[in-house]
């Protein structure tokens, strides 16, 4: 088929090109293949889930934009599949209305999420278990004002009846499709101590999808799942994921999960098709479901499915919609000046040093005023004997200064953390604190560097938890499971395996520990008590971020000065080896860095050793960057020693000198003056060719103008005579002579010295 060039018609009547586009275009469709494409339809689904109050890019809490997810940026995505298939369906499964500043608009009139999924136009959104952190009031007034179908078939009123729908039936272009809204049994779990579940019922979502299934039988062509669960079952519960709703209901043509914040594009169990878009509005997921017609019948012939992402593979993110960012702004403004308030002021110290090495993040690996903080605020609220917590942000600081409400946030990023305090034996406390160890990787002799797990650096939070209330070492060279030693009260007192105490902590990382392959599976534990309780703190202050406001407001007195605490450490590591100060500055200069996984998303996950045999490769590769010569290390055996001479060499270089070789003279060579050039050999004032460092090259005269940045002026001519002075690019030094090895005699305020002659230019009169 002949293509036609669009642009020969460029300013032709629109009328015309169409017509000149169905004249020109062959008739290849037989009318049998036409009647075959009028019987298909195809209905595209739309998912997202766990977006968690991100209606703009923007991350309230710290007071930053944040273009890796949002409702405005999804909404360009869902214009563009609208466009492309009018016939779609907008959904969403859970973990709407909380995070991201979301619960400040609790009670406001409107919640911008609400708003942003009104004018979207979703058709269903499932609840999710963060909808019921405020209450069944708050949620009811919230779900009220969404123009779509709120869902939830397996939580039910005290008289029986379902709290919620458990389906709606949406209609495109005359296909039927019935979608079915479950949530995840665990918020009986997530919510105890509380009165949020107050009144309902929570029922096994994977018996109730069956009654809806039985429901809707004949009234729908295809029946979806839109569920607040994960793939797998939780916590190895049964009945928790979507694989057994899936295996227990094949009826269904294919399941939005949700919960586990995990990017599933396609997955298929017991033949229902499964799709995940992750969290924050990062993805949402498509679920392509093509129809044959048949007369009267409907039959679904394929399905497809796939994540459409905001972020592209080019690194560039979607635009986000203006239209719905200008109907949003009065509750981006709102949550941006909240952000903003100050609660205290800092004085003394920064809350967390910085990091000692590029890449090791200083909060993780020793104890810092910022961690004490917490470990304070937990102690003074909770009454508990221990406390534990985590700083998920490797980058968290804290300076000297005001303290605003969005510090709080930034330091400690996991928003509804709270305290809830568990009775408990000394055995489990060191069960616990050794699981918690064994976020690091066990040290060898020569080690210099701590390092992480790889596993555990990659999981969904952090695992690296710290203990107030005790004092402690972690001792890496010893085996996992052994590594807590001189484990103490912090009135001086042993930690003994009979003890019973309070340990104060999140319910959430309790729920892990006990949980099917946890640190303390099948353990039970009597609660004593919970900040979020609604005879404590209730849900919003009983946040550990709002416990540390509170406390810098009515405890410090808006005033905090740290004390340092000296609670724990790690040992095992050798921080005084003369090898690792080299170590320490080749990374930071960006010579060497430490291991990181294949994608470089994880870092430090194996630690640094001066006693390995260092190999050519290495050897190669790190005099490249340093820009010096790998055949001065021929030789050298471990890598703490070619670290060692690499970081001398390079700095030697780098001031202006000669790359020291074996067969380098070490003791100064002072040649007889030579005599001076022939007159007429080189013009007055203008620079002779610089010297090339050759043996032999002798190029001399009057002068010398320093090349180099800075350039070292020593008392002899070699790299290791005294330094007797440094001079900066552009100093004119009076030349005596040069030697055959590059070295030039100079006079430097009347006193004899040597410079390196490859970093100076010769001026001859």
């Amino acid at each position: 088929m002949r293509k036609i060039s669009t642009k020969r018609f460029a300013g032709w009547p629109l009328s015309f090109l169409l017509c000149a586009s169905i004249l020109f275009t062959p008739f290849t469709s037989t009318p049998v293949q036409a009647a075959e494409a009028d019987k298909e339809t195809k209905i595209t689904l739309l998912g997202t889930s766990d977006i968690h109050g991100r209606f703009m890019p923007w991350d309230y809490a710290l007071d930053g934009p944040n273009p890796t997810g949002s409702m405005t940026q999804l909404y360009t995505i869902v214009k563009k599949v609208r466009a492309e298939n009018p016939n779609t369906i907008l959904l969403d499964a859970g973990d709407m209305i909380q995070d991201n500043s979301a619960e400040l608009f609790n009670d406001q009139p409107q919640s911008p999420m609400m708003v942003a999924m009104n004018e979207m136009k979703y058709d269903a959104w499932v609840m999710g278990n963060h909808e019921f952190n405020f209450g069944l009031d708050v949620l009811e007034k919230i779900s009220s004002q969404f123009n779509g179908q709120p869902l939830v078939g397996n939580i039910f009123k005290e008289n029986g009846d379902r709290y919620m729908p458990a389906y709606t039936i949406i209609e495109k272009d005359g296909i039927k499709v019935g979608v079915i809204g479950m949530n995840t049994p665990m918020i009986t779990e997530f919510e105890k101590g509380t009165d949020h579940l107050d009144g309902i019922i929570v029922k096994d979502p994977v018996e109730e999808t069956k009654k809806a299934i039985a429901e809707l039988k004949g009234k729908v062509d295809v029946m979806v799942g839109l569920m607040h669960m994960g793939l797998d079952n939780e916590n190895g519960n049964p009945g928790t994921g979507v694989t057994d709703i899936a295996n227990a209901n094949p009826e269904l043509a294919a399941i939005f999960a949700g919960h586990m914040h995990t990017l599933i594009e396609s997955q298929t169990v017991n033949g229902v098709l499964i799709s995940e878009p992750n969290k924050y509005g990062s993805h949402i997921s498509r679920i392509d479901l093509t129809f044959e017609k048949d007369g009267d019948k409907v039959v679904l012939k394929s399905k497809e499915a796939q994540a459409l992402a905001v972020k592209a593979a080019d690194g560039t993110y979607e635009v986000s919609d203006p239209a719905l960012e200008e109907t949003l702004h009065p509750f981006h403004e709102f949550a941006r000046a909240d952000a903003n308030i100050e609660v205290a002021e800092l004085k003394g110290t920064n809350l967390v040093p910085a990091d000692e090495i590029k890449g090791i993040p200083a909060v993780q690996i020793q104890e810092t005023p910022l961690s004490d903080f917490f470990t304070e605020v937990m102690l003074h609220y909770s009454d508990a004997d221990v406390v534990a917590h985590q700083i998920d942000n490797d980058k968290a600081k804290l300076d000297v200064g005001p303290i605003k409400k969005k510090d709080i946030a930034f330091n400690y990023q996991y928003t509804f953390g709270e305290v809830t305090v568990y009775e408990v034996t000394g055995r489990d406390l060191m069960d616990y604190m050794e699981w918690s160890a064994g976020y690091f990787n066990s040290t060898r002799p020569g080690d210099v560097t701590v390092s992480f797990d790889p596993k555990r650096r990659a999981s969904k939070y952090s695992t690296d938890d710290f203990f107030g209330g005790v004092t402690y070492e972690i001792d890496l060279t010893k085996p996992y499971g052994s590594r807590i030693t001189n484990l103490k009260y912090s009135n001086g007192s042993v930690v003994k395996e009979d003890d019973t105490l309070k340990l104060g902590m999140n319910a959430y990382r309790m729920e892990a520990l006990i949980a099917k392959g946890g640190a303390m599976e099948g353990r039970k534990f009597k609660q004593l008590w919970s900040s979020k309780d609604a005879s404590a703190f209730g849900e919003i202050q009983g946040t550990i971020r709002n416990l540390s406001i509170a406390y810098l407001k009515d405890v410090m007195k808006g005033v905090y000065e740290p004390k340092i605490q000296h609670n724990w450490k790690i040992t095992g590591v050798d921080l005084t080896a003369p090898e690792r100060a080299d170590v320490v500055e080749l990374i930071n200069d960006g010579i060497m860095s430490v291991p990181t996984t294949e994608d470089g998303k994880y870092t430090n996950i194996a630690s640094i050793n001066i006693l390995d045999a260092v190999t050519q490769e290495e050897i190669d590769v790190l005099s490249a960057k340093a820009g010096v010569s790998a055949a001065q290390f021929a030789g050298v055996k471990t890598k703490g020693a070619f670290y060692q001479q690499l970081n001398k060499t390079r700095k030697t270089v780098g001031n202006g000198e000669e790359e020291t070789t074996p067969e380098k003279p070490t003791t100064p060579t002072v040649p007889k003056p030579k005599p001076t050039p022939t007159p007429g050999t080189s013009k007055p004032g203008k620079p002779s060719t610089p010297n090339t460092g050759k043996p032999g090259n002798v190029n001399k005269g009057k002068q010398a103008k320093v090349t180099a940045a800075y350039l070292n002026v020593r008392a002899g001519a070699s790299s290791k005579a005294k330094v007797i002075a440094s001079v900066p690019k552009g100093t004119v030094l009076e030349v005596i002579s040069t030697d055959k090895y590059s070295w030039v005699k100079v006079k430097l305020d009347g006193r004899v010295a040597f410079v390196y002659g490859k970093y100076v230019s010769i001026l001859l009169n």
